[in-house]
């Protein structure tokens, strides 16, 4: 059985919400016939992978959904956090792993990732696109809309009310309550946390004025809770909470709408898709990369700004062939057509462009064994 070295408990409901994909995945006419060159039905074993919580219910997806492309292999998907995933793929317990950013060198991942895949360069692919949601439970408010630098002050812990001026200067029609604002945030090291902390670094840096981190700046206080399901939780739970999560487990939170130009945006897949035909790929990406630097300045309407772009990191070239196999297979899978309709459907993410799609599949058609 392959498991990681360094493990960490999944998260609870995630059985049960397989078991109901499975339903799904049986209507999903056998899953793709994109395989990555490996013969369908060939593969077998138990793999765990693991990373981004973002990526939890697509990950169920794809799972449930591999298995009718090769029913011998069960993978199952650990949702410990962008941080944990890296460290445990870095450390050779998984053989890929979800990050909701790119590796950097600020602290010797991009290094210590080469040096685990035997001298080369980790591959990294986007493979989730969805957007990070605003989420706000705040009596008698059913819509919310918020600018950039309003954003940044109320998770910066500068406003407190929730009829504060600048709340109500962009909900002139709304009844806010005069009741404490109770921010929420991920407790853990958090891929979701960076790209919403890079986005008000961004566009809010008069009011939010940390930076780009992906752990909770201590000083900024709010409450912390742990992973994507937490923040849900905790916000769900709460008395006027405020909160952000990647769109697709927010449930029946109110989602705010956010400044973008002279337009107010709410966080649909269509809209968060949008960003990347805007924006750069990274200048530090080799011929394995496919990372990007998101616009988040960009006012281009109908564009919904805070988008989790999650990629899938991978090794090119891997000691065992089984392993090899399974990995080309499974994010052969994941990007194809059928992979990503499936977790449009289930998780609410935005398909990868065709452009990407093919540019994604070709890195990883070279995934072997040596």
């Amino acid at each position: 059985m392959k498991t990681p070295t360094i493990r960490r408990a999944v998260l609870p409901g995630v059985a049960a919400l397989a078991l109901a994909l499975t339903g799904c995945a049986a209507s999903n006419e056998g899953g793709s016939d994109e395989t990555g060159g490996v013969e369908a039905g060939t593969l077998s074993g138990q793999y765990t992978v693991g990373g981004a919580s973002s990526q939890e219910a697509a990950q169920l997806a794809w799972t449930t959904g591999f298995a009718d492309v090769q029913p011998d292999v069960t993978m199952t998907y650990e949702p410990i956090g962008s941080g944990g995933g890296r460290e445990n793929f870095i450390a050779g317990g998984y053989m890929l792993a979800g990050s909701d950013s790119y590796l950097k060198d600020d602290e010797g991942e991009l290094t210590d990732a080469t040096e685990r895949c035997g001298g080369e360069e980790p591959i990294e692919i986007p493979n989730y696109v969805s957007p990070i949601a605003v989420i706000f439970n705040v009596d008698g408010v059913d819509e919310l809309k918020l600018s950039p630098e309003t954003l940044g002050a109320i998770f910066a812990g500068d406003i407190k009310q929730w009829d504060d001026e600048a709340i109500a200067e962009t909900n002139p029609d709304a009844d806010l309550p005069s009741a404490p604002i109770n921010p929420v945030h991920r407790s853990d090291e958090s891929g979701t946390t960076g790209n919403f902390t890079n986005y008000l670094a961004t566009r809010a840096a008069d009011t939010w004025t940390a930076g780009e981190l992906e752990v909770w700046p201590k000083e900024f206080g709010g409450e912390g809770a742990q992973g994507t399901s937490g923040v849900v939780s905790a916000v769900t739970d709460g008395k006027n909470a405020i909160g952000y999560a990647d769109a697709s487990q927010a449930g029946d939170l109110g989602k705010a709408l956010i400044g973008v130009g002279d337009d107010f945006v709410g966080p649909t897949a269509e809209a968060a898709a949008k960003i990347l035909e805007v924006s750069p790929k990274a200048e530090s990406a080799g011929d394995n990369q496919l990372i990007f630097d998101l616009d988040y300045n960009t006012e281009e309407s109908g564009t919904y700004p805070i988008v989790l772009t999650s990629y899938l990191l991978a090794c090119m070239t891997y000691e065992d062939q089984a392993e090899a196999d399974v990995t080309k297979a499974y994010i052969s899978y994941i990007l194809s057509d059928d992979g990503q309709e499936f977790a449009a459907s289930e998780a609410g993410s935005a398909p990868l462009a065709d452009s990407l799609q093919e540019q994604a599949m070709a890195i990883v058609e070279q995934i072997s064994a040596g």
